[in-house]
């Protein structure tokens, strides 16, 4: 059985990193900053959601930076091909991916976390020391090549938002979870 703390890596520059502590041993490994990649469909969002979404990622540290990627939106109309828009989303979604990356989709049946239990996964993240990619599907959803290469599937709520507001509170719900992971006052 292991605890993860926190220590700076590195005094003069103040990096954080995540050192596994074994409590019956003295086994000690450091891990890397991660960057988390918010990949989200859609583009040409209005400036307050990119205000709202700039606020929270600001505030995470670069050993813990959160990157959106955003991937066109397919062309809907009338008589649009939607699982065809769908599969495409999804492929510009994929290729999005950085490699090696551990895969998180938001998705209604996916595992709906409490805040506490995204920074428990947020410290899973860092100890692994790969970068994290969270796939926002478009108004259809995910296409199921994103599903099926997923290694969790995070849902916010039963409840639908507009997907321009899941960028913001993804951001903050991230920014809070690492927070809680560094005793920061901002949640409480």
């Amino acid at each position: 059985m292991f605890t993860l703390f926190l220590y700076p890596c590195c005094l003069s520059c103040k990096h954080l990193a995540y050192r596994q502590h074994c409590i019956n041993a003295s086994l000690s490994v450091s891990c890397t900053p991660m960057q988390i990649n918010l990949i989200s469909v859609g583009n040409r969002m209005p400036g307050w959601v990119q205000q709202g979404y700039d606020e929270y990622a600001k505030r995470l540290p670069r050993e813990c930076a959160l990157v959106l990627k955003e991937v066109a939106p397919g062309k809907r109309g009338k008589n649009s091909d939607v699982a065809r828009i769908v599969r495409d989303e999804g492929e510009r979604m994929l290729a999005a991916i950085p490699q090696g990356a551990h895969i998180v989709t938001l998705d209604i049946p996916g595992k709906p976390w409490t805040t506490p239990e995204l920074a428990h996964a947020m410290q899973r993240w860092l100890a692994g020391g790969q970068p994290v990619a969270i796939l926002i599907g478009g108004p259809e959803g995910l296409a199921d090549a994103a599903k099926d290469l997923a290694q969790e599937s995070w849902s916010l709520s039963k409840l639908t938002f507009p997907h321009p507001l899941v960028r913001i509170i993804v951001a903050e719900q991230l920014y809070r979870a690492w927070s809680i992971l560094n005793n920061h006052p901002y949640h409480r």
